[in-house]
């Protein structure tokens, strides 16, 4: 019982005199300023210092071995941990200042476990009851699944069993997919927004314009994906290298 009254509560959902603009955020910067964290205050720092900066409209690739600091930074950038020290700015706003509510549903996530819930098509996609019907639609269109929802009856009041067992993992992923195209800030396909992506397999960031290769809590590399590729003697190059050869081999066999 006492460890749960020692359970730290979310910060507030909506802060009224910190609110911002409707159109934040209109670039997608991300800066990173001297940030550390940590999961308790007895345990050593998940990120020591970090301070980087992702450009708005690219995608960033966050790369990393087991235990290097990947998932905390993405935690942190949803406040899902708050930072022990240093800032997170995205278009020059300190998140720190946001309610919840103003933060994340500004941001979109796909997760690599894809996700559905107990109810029905419509809610999964819309939980929030924010959308049209024309709108869920046209974002069923866009992730490929418009025709497989049209079969099923009760279209998109069909049925969805728990975790989604009724459907394929694909077809989660693209559930998953749907609900980020639904947002306004990612209406354009991607092709505005800041995509930033956790490489549980490095192939998964190759096409990223930026790499951030984590170690131990430190940043180890930055820079192009072209840049560190080029470089043969890169960490980052390194490990494409060995995934690539441990790819070869499982071939071979």
């Amino acid at each position: 019982m006492f460890q749960y009254t020692c359970i730290l509560s979310e910060p507030t959902l909506v802060i009224e005199e910190s609110q911002p603009d409707r159109s934040w955020p209109s670039h997608g910067e991300v800066d990173f300023r001297d940030l550390q964290v940590r999961y308790a205050p007895h345990m050593p720092l998940a990120l020591r210092g970090l301070t980087c900066t992702f450009p708005g409209e690219m995608k960033t690739g966050i790369v990393g071995r087991t235990g290097s600091g990947k998932s905390t930074l993405i935690q942190t950038l949803f406040r899902i941990v708050e930072p022990t020290a240093g800032q997170i700015m995205i278009d020059g706003i300190n998140i720190s200042v946001l309610g919840l509510h103003d933060l994340r549903s500004r941001l979109s996530t796909i997760p690599q476990d894809p996700t559905m819930f107990e109810g029905i098509v419509r809610t999964n996609l819309d939980p929030l009851e924010e959308y049209t019907d024309e709108q869920i639609w046209e974002a069923l269109e866009k992730c490929q699944l418009g025709d497989e929802v049209r079969k099923k009856k009760g279209k998109l009041d069909s049925i969805v069993s728990e975790n989604g067992e009724n459907w394929s993992v694909g077809q989660r992923q693209l559930v998953c997919l749907g609900r980020v195209l639904l947002r306004k800030t990612l209406r354009q396909h991607f092709s505005n927004c800041t995509v930033i992506t956790i490489a549980h397999r490095i192939t998964s960031v190759l096409d990223s314009d930026m790499v951030l290769l984590l170690n131990n809590g430190l940043i180890e590399e930055h820079d192009s994906s072209a840049r560190l590729l080029e470089n043969k003697s890169s960490s980052f190059a390194q490990l494409v290298a060995e995934y690539t050869m441990r790819a070869n081999s499982s071939f071979g066999k």
